[in-house]
């Protein structure tokens, strides 16, 4: 890099050397079909016609009452939208599409061994168990609108179910992760101030019927030493009618909602009319230290923006088979397998375990079985079967019409063969970048509308306008190919309202470091703080770098990770990437890259030259790393993502603290003698 390079970035900015990929065009198979194909709709929710633009997915929706105003800002930067309406979640996602689809499938139930019947559960179906769950939650455990309610489940049917029940009654769900731990629920079980906890015996993962009930006994005495006192626990049966937990039910605390549910067989509950800005769930982010923030994300705004954006960027229509990757616990699962398709009548699959069981083609069995052609999951996923199967999706016989990426920035090399393998070509990608906080997409492409391009999420959505700030609050040009710190211009529905108990924390964590003026109920003073780097390219297309937190400082020169991890990809023999920072004397931070091997590929020192060249050739010497870790597998959450903290405490030789909630915790030590020889 030469000098005058190093000046045109300050160090409130970040480098970028990212080329830009060329387009990939949607075909006109795809456009024919496509739910949005209108190009005026970007004029339409231009800030012009804000807030107004947004009337549109609120029609989307059945609603009891209309509002009288459609975005209240006298509790900036607390924004309630569609103030004055009335509308239930579980009426729009059931209720309503029965007197056409009562008899279509709402959910394909997958178990986790392929010897166990797939659980095709119509509208109608959906409509009875619901039903007979509100009415359970109501009469026998007392539950009623404005309570609060911690589900820990993991992905069977159930899970589902018992939300649209909270949701039918009113009562705010708080879905735990089915990995987390007991005492990770308990904190959620106390913050949240539930005093029944819904939980099921076990289920299964990698061939295994897990034990799960011994965490909600966990969750309770954790909860009742801080002096949340849970009251009951409800506890579904993998199998109906037998007991598949080697912890004892409590009694007068334990009850089975198989055997309860048959007193409130053919019960019927009323959808209770709630208002458009009463909270429908709290979705806790999974921060690794801390206290877990409590996004509490409304009724009326949330559901209409899932279904917006499930209908325009996911391309969802009623005769479709939509099967999103994610799991339940976390917002894509409630954005975009439960609430965004149901509300537009879709088919969503829920699939119980690990997609790579009890082999590598299991994906795509499942999609060839049903007949997927909307197909949705993460770049973690993705990596791992181009990783462990890369041969597999040519074996068998479905074709997608549309693919998402969804929970992090995906690398060109990765959305190449995701393209290429998975959609055969034919499918079109939408690479998405959003937020637990923000309830829906923020950045994709239209895909009948917007090409594609490999490694960036798109413009921002309809109504969403983005705006990059360097650290010291001044706005980066757009096209300026300079990255900062990613923010939102003007409110949209489907953001969160608070967080839960705590406004303070929330206006000093999203709003505060940009806010222009603290008094003002303006949105215009109020730009969303994403806490995300990115750069703006000349066609207005947003390249997503990761969070502010892991841009690594190299003699005053910012470098994103993400950058790194994708040059690393470039080598034909890695399949997974991961940088983190290390302390150095001299350079203050300087990035240790961690590269896992695809199947067959043995490590060797070569090898390891080679990916650092690729850094340097890539991006340039300021980007060499101090060491290249050629290491068996990465430590990796139950969801699947990489925890970089592990690796970075590991390179810095720091404790790695608790790694028993990781899905592989034996890598752990097994790096650890690789980097600390």
């Amino acid at each position: 890099m030469t000098g005058k390079e190093a000046l045109e970035t300050s160090e409130a900015q970040i480098a970028v050397h990212w080329q830009e990929e060329e387009y990939y065009y949607p075909s006109t198979k795809f456009i024919a079909q496509a739910n949005m194909t209108d190009e005026k709709i970007y004029d339409r929710f231009s800030l012009d016609n804000f807030p107004n633009c947004y009337k549109e997915y609120a029609d989307l929706l059945d609603w009891y009452e209309y509002w009288h105003t459609i975005l209240d800002t006298s509790d900036a930067p607390c924004w309630k939208w569609f103030t004055g309406a009335k509308i239930n979640a579980s009426y729009n996602c059931i209720d309503r599409h029965l007197p056409k689809n009562k008899n279509k499938t709402a959910i394909h139930f997958v178990p986790e061994l392929e010897n166990e019947k797939v659980e095709h559960i119509t509208y109608q179906e959906l409509y009875v168990r619901v039903n007979e769950v509100a009415a359970l939650l109501q009469d026998f455990a007392g539950l009623k609108a404005g309570d609060r309610v911690t589900l820990h489940m993991p992905m069977t049917a159930e899970l589902p179910i018992t939300m649209l029940a909270c949701a039918r009654l009113g009562v705010i769900h708080s879905e735990v992760f089915g990995g987390f731990s007991g005492r990770a629920a308990a904190d959620r079980v106390v913050d949240s101030g539930s005093r029944v906890l819904i939980t099921i015996d076990s289920y299964y993962r990698g061939g295994a019927l897990i034990d799960h009930k011994e965490k909600a006994d966990i969750a309770v005495e954790a909860a009742g030493k801080e002096g949340q006192i849970v009251d009951k626990v409800l506890v579904w049966q993998r199998y109906p009618g037998k007991y598949s937990s080697s912890f004892p039910m409590i009694n007068g605390r334990d009850f089975f909602v198989n055997d309860l549910l048959k007193k409130y067989y053919g019960k019927r509950i009323e959808p209770v009319p709630m208002p458009a800005e009463a909270p429908l769930f709290l979705m806790y982010t999974s921060g690794t230290t801390g206290k877990p923030k409590g996004c509490q994300h409304s009724t009326g705004g949330f559901l209409a923006y899932a279904a917006g954006t499930s209908k325009y960027v996911q391309d969802i229509h009623p005769e479709d088979v939509y099967w999103c990757m994610a799991d339940i616990g976390w917002i894509t699962g409630h954005s975009y397998i439960v609430y965004g398709p149901l509300a537009l009548c879709a088919s969503t699959v829920i699939y119980e375990g690990v997609p790579t069981y009890p082999d590598p083609g299991r994906c795509w069995r499942i999609a060839q079985d049903l007949d997927v052609n909307i197909f949705h999951t993460a770049p973690t996923l993705i990596r791992t079967l181009r990783k462990v199967g890369p041969d597999e999706p040519a074996k068998y016989n479905y074709e997608f019409k549309h693919m998402t990426s969804v929970g992090e920035p995906i690398e060109p090399e990765v959305w190449k063969w995701y393209y290429n393998v998975v959609g055969k070509g034919k499918a079109v990608i939408v690479d998405t970048w959003w937020q637990t906080e923000t309830g829906g997409f923020l950045c994709s492409t239209l895909p009948a509308i917007k090409p594609m391009k490999p490694g960036s999420a798109g413009p921002g959505m309809p109504g969403i306008h983005p705006i990059i700030y360097d650290e010291d609050g001044n706005v980066l040009p757009e096209g300026a190919g300079k990255a900062g710190n990613i923010c939102i211009q003007n409110p949209w529905p489907g953001a969160f309202q608070t967080i839960w108990g705590n406004r303070d924390r929330y206006v000093s964590t999203y709003y505060a470091k940009y806010c222009k003026n603290k008094d003002s109920k303006d949105w215009r003073d109020w730009p969303y703080i994403s806490g995300d780097a990115a750069v703006d390219a000349p066609d207005g297309y947003y390249r997503i770098l990761g969070r502010m937190d892991d841009v690594i400082n190299v003699s005053g020169h910012r470098l994103g990770t993400k950058e790194l991890e994708s040059a690393a990809l470039t080598v034909f023999e890695v399949a997974e990437a991961a940088v983190v920072p290390v302390n150095d004397d001299i350079k203050g931070k300087v990035p240790d890259l961690y590269a896992a091997l695809k199947s067959g590929i043995l490590p060797s020192d070569e090898l390891a030259k080679k990916i650092s060249n690729a850094l340097s050739a890539e991006i340039g010497s300021i980007a060499k790393p101090r060491n290249v870790w050629l290491v068996p597998d990465m430590p990796k959450t139950r969801s699947g993502k990489i925890m970089r903290r592990v690796l970075s405490a590991i390179s810095n030789k720091k404790d790695v603290d608790d790694v028993m909630t990781l899905a592989n915790p034996e890598i752990v030590e097994v790096i650890t003698k690789i980097v600390q020889k």
